[in-house]
């Protein structure tokens, strides 16, 4: 108790030295946090038995959240690989209105569907990815097909060159993100997975926002050296809606701030099968990840992972199968990754984009490829910070 009394006393401490910003002093301090060690003690672990684990201040602003749950049915839940709704729980934060953590609420097995997909399908073009930068769309165009092999037997080579899929840091499905002018436009769309927006809808109804539409999303890949730069989700035009986050593979600590970085943020847990959701006052709040947590039996998936997806699903289900080869591939990946999900409402009902004229969209046109992943071994441009800050 005494070491994580100074853990706690050390991360106050730092936050409250001058010169650099609180939010940026804690960033670095968690980016070199040593697993195992009081160096993590202050971080809330929201999947401790229906009481979020921690000390000091930040435990202390853990709070109960209600969700609606006649607002699902338990077989929509269950076409979608979640829990009825009724056995969620769901955590807020004081300070953070409109901020929802809730702790792996997948049903066992079903978090296969989520991740092989995330590897196998969404990787795929008309996706657009940061590879595209520097790689033709015939070279981009299966990853899985190109990387699978490799991945299938990493352990017995270890020397190898890394997979396509090993170099992957972010994926774009729906309205694509626009890197550089940090917009979405009409022009740029590709259908947006229909077994994604049911789960996100699933998910934003529970937590009250019934009728989200699902029509953008970023998916990160993250190395166990990968990080994700402090920023705000600004660039949908519509910040009534929430921001949904899924994450699976390796635990990483997340970082949850203020509307400024002078503000301290508040470290927590993200565990495999974990959601966030942000939305109202919270929708806007400076947020980053400094450090993904390998396991502590060595490259190993985390429990909820260990238990294989039922032969027999629902008719209906947007689940669909997992073949143990493909989920072999997944296990080689996911021993050293994390892959985290993230999708958003872009445009209120009725609203379209706003006019562009031809000179505005010209000088709009991305140069897709830009990683906002810090990560030492990015094989394109590497910038720390995401474009929405």
């Amino acid at each position: 108790m005494g070491k994580m009394a100074a853990a706690v006393g050390s991360v106050a401490t730092l936050a409250a030295e001058p010169r650099e910003d609180a939010f940026r002093k804690l960033f670095r301090f968690y980016r070199q946090s040593r697993p195992g060690t009081a160096d993590l003690g202050a971080v809330i672990d929201f999947s401790a038995a229906h009481a979020a684990r921690g000390t000091g201040p930040s435990a202390r602003k853990v709070v109960r959240s209600q969700l609606s749950v006649s607002s699902v049915s338990d077989h929509d839940a269950h076409r979608a690989g979640l829990q009825p709704v009724s056995k969620w729980q769901a955590y807020g934060l004081q300070g953070y209105p409109g901020f929802i953590f809730i702790p792996n609420p997948f049903l066992p097995g079903y978090q296969w569907h989520w991740v092989k997909q995330c590897l196998k399908l969404y990787s795929q073009k008309p996706n657009v990815c940061n590879l595209d930068k520097h790689m033709t769309q015939e070279e981009t165009q299966d990853l899985w097909e190109q990387s699978k092999e490799f991945l299938r037997y990493k352990e017995a080579n270890k020397r190898r060159p890394r997979s396509l899929l090993e170099k992957l840091r972010w994926v774009t499905l729906g309205y694509h993100y626009n890197w550089d002018s940090k917009k979405y436009s009409a022009d740029h769309y590709t259908p947006f997975p229909s077994d994604l927006a049911f789960l996100s809808e699933q998910v934003a109804t529970a937590c009250g926002f019934q009728g989200f539409r699902a029509e953008a999303g970023i998916l990160n890949y993250y190395r166990l050296d990968s990080t994700l730069g402090i920023h705000v989700d600004r660039s949908e035009l519509d910040h009534s809606k929430p921001l949904l986050s899924f994450s699976f593979g390796q635990s990483a600590i997340f970082l949850l701030g203020g509307l400024k970085r002078d503000e301290a943020p508040t470290a927590m847990f993200m565990h495999s099968g974990d959601i966030m959701v942000m939305s109202g006052f919270s929708r806007l709040l400076n947020h980053a990840v400094p450090r993904v947590l390998p396991s502590p039996q060595g490259e190993s998936l985390p429990c909820c992972l260990e238990t294989p997806l039922p032969a027999i699903l629902p008719r209906d289900s947007v689940v669909e199968p997992c073949s143990e080869e493909d989920w072999q591939v997944c296990t080689s990946y996911l021993k050293t990754a994390r892959v985290n999900m993230t999708v958003r409402q872009v445009l209120a009902t009725d609203q379209d984009f706003p006019w562009e004229s031809m000179e505005e969209k010209k000088r709009d046109i991305t140069t897709e490829g830009f990683c906002h992943l810090d990560d030492k071994n990015c094989q394109v441009k590497r910038v720390k910070l995401n474009p929405d800050s």
